[in-house]
């Protein structure tokens, strides 16, 4: 199950899908209030926590009578993931975490890479010009800049979502603390990171390798946020190796 993180959908994943699909069965979605999902179906009490989110995964998974599911979370869907397997722990057996951040705020003893008022910048110009946020931040979180056509895509992306709706997804995900939901994973976990990532940098990779009892911490040779974009073969190899070496 490949689930995207924020102001994406599951187009995000079509570089990895045709390798992935080789060797097993996919299951893609879009969060409701995402992609082609039904809007009507949204709810801001729902989506103000990455709960109702997890509980998006869990829905899906009961729907299609999913077992033995491995779970592939993009950014803040890794945490997602990890709030989904302890909702549902006979229906998720792997987590693979890609380029996860369990918190984005500094704290003292911990690097999210943003200060508070870091945060409360990038959501206040988002909440008061978000297509604007859009075209800004969708190359810098991308990275890649001698591809500039990746960050046209990840902001083109942004612009497509709800703006009252990513708005509210924006702060349940950048003022999200998760880092106690790590101790509870108990099943078989990848730690993918890139080797620069302005949104989830090195630490936070080091971090959830650290929480997670026995995970596996893989390191790409690659920039950014986006590893299924802008890496797809070797992010795609990274999960495959996983998850024979799991079995």
């Amino acid at each position: 199950m490949l689930a995207h993180g924020f102001g994406c959908d599951q187009n995000m994943w079509r570089l990895v899908v045709p390798m992935l699909a080789e060797k097993f069965r996919l299951v893609l979605f879009d969060y409701v209030g995402s992609g082609r999902s039904d809007l009507s179906a949204w709810s801001e009490q729902r989506y103000s926590s990455l709960d109702g989110y997890a509980l998006d995964v869990v829905e899906v998974c009961e729907e299609l009578d999913l077992r033995e599911v491995i779970f592939v979370g993009h950014s803040v869907s890794a945490v997602v993931g990890v709030l989904a397997a302890a909702q549902a722990p006979r229906r998720i057996s792997q987590l693979v975490m890609v380029a996860p951040s369990p918190r984005y705020i500094d704290e003292d003893g911990y690097r999210g890479g943003f200060s508070a008022d870091d945060i409360g910048e990038l959501l206040e110009s988002l909440e008061s010009n978000y297509l604007g946020w859009s075209a800004a931040m969708g190359p810098v979180i991308m990275g890649n800049d001698d591809r500039p056509e990746l960050g046209e895509e990840l902001a083109a992306s942004f612009c497509a979502t709800d703006p009252d709706m990513a708005r509210v997804f924006a702060r349940t995900t950048f003022l999200s603390d998760s880092r106690n939901d790590l101790k509870s994973v108990a099943v078989p976990t990848l730690v993918l990171e890139c080797r620069q990532d302005v949104i989830a940098p090195r630490e936070v990779g080091a971090y959830v390798h650290a929480a997670i009892a026995g995970s596996r911490l893989v390191t790409l040779d690659a920039t950014g946020h986006c590893p299924q974009l802008s890496a797809p073969q070797a992010t795609a190899e990274a999960i495959i190796e996983f998850i024979e070496l799991a079995r």
